[in-house]
């Protein structure tokens, strides 16, 4: 059954694959294509948030100062519990954006937020709703693309969420989150999300 499972994953990878190539030239391609290549499952829906990760690398753009130098990785952080399993390792493991590879780490809470400074990319699993806000807020100022997927979590600062609508994978961005992170996303990758506000007060540096 193991041996079925992994043949089933590979499948599924293969496909993204195909979608991926296609994404890279055109953002036209809707999510729906992929979720009804296989089936329903927490595996096929991770599957597509991983792709989605990969190609956030490609569309969205960070200031010069992120990177130590020209072929420093690009750091994906996981923070709380994984629902990726080995998934994203796969699908980043050997792929380069500009010269730079992926490095892939699972982080846990803690209040002085030094590991997820690090990062790149830092995918907020559901299992840290509790710390949401403070994770939200004590990035905001810094150039660090989050990913949530707890509702909420776009309108509360974050600057991509993840939602479930009719069993297809959607996107929220919150673009003046991602002006306050000094990053700078596609209008290409715009056309595929649903643009979501936050409160003025929320918008303002702290002086």
């Amino acid at each position: 059954m193991r041996f079925v499972g992994y043949q089933r994953v590979n499948l599924m990878l293969r496909r993204l694959g195909i979608l991926i190539v296609a994404l890279s030239v055109s953002l036209s391609w809707a999510p729906e294509a992929l979720a009804q290549t296989s089936e329903s499952s927490d595996s096929s829906e991770y599957l597509i948030k991983a792709g989605f990760i990969y190609n956030f690398a490609k569309f969205v753009e960070w200031p010069s100062t992120s990177f130590a130098q020209p072929d420093s990785p690009i750091v994906i952080g996981i923070l709380g519990t994984d629902p990726f399993g080995g998934i994203i390792d796969r699908i980043v493991g050997d792929k380069k954006i500009g010269g730079r590879g992926f490095i892939v780490r699972r982080l846990k809470w803690a209040k002085d937020f030094k590991d997820l400074k690090d990062c790149n990319i830092l995918f907020v699993s559901s299992s840290e709703k509790e710390h949401m806000d403070d994770v939200i807020r004590m990035l905001r100022w810094l150039p660090i693309l989050t990913v949530g997927e707890t509702p909420g979590f776009a309108e509360r600062g974050g600057i991509i969420r993840f939602a479930l609508e009719d069993n297809r994978v959607r996107l929220e961005a919150n673009v003046e989150a991602a002006r306050q992170a000094n990053l700078t996303i596609s209008s290409r990758l715009l056309t595929l999300a649903r643009i979501v506000q936050q409160p003025p007060a929320e918008t303002r540096k702290p002086g």
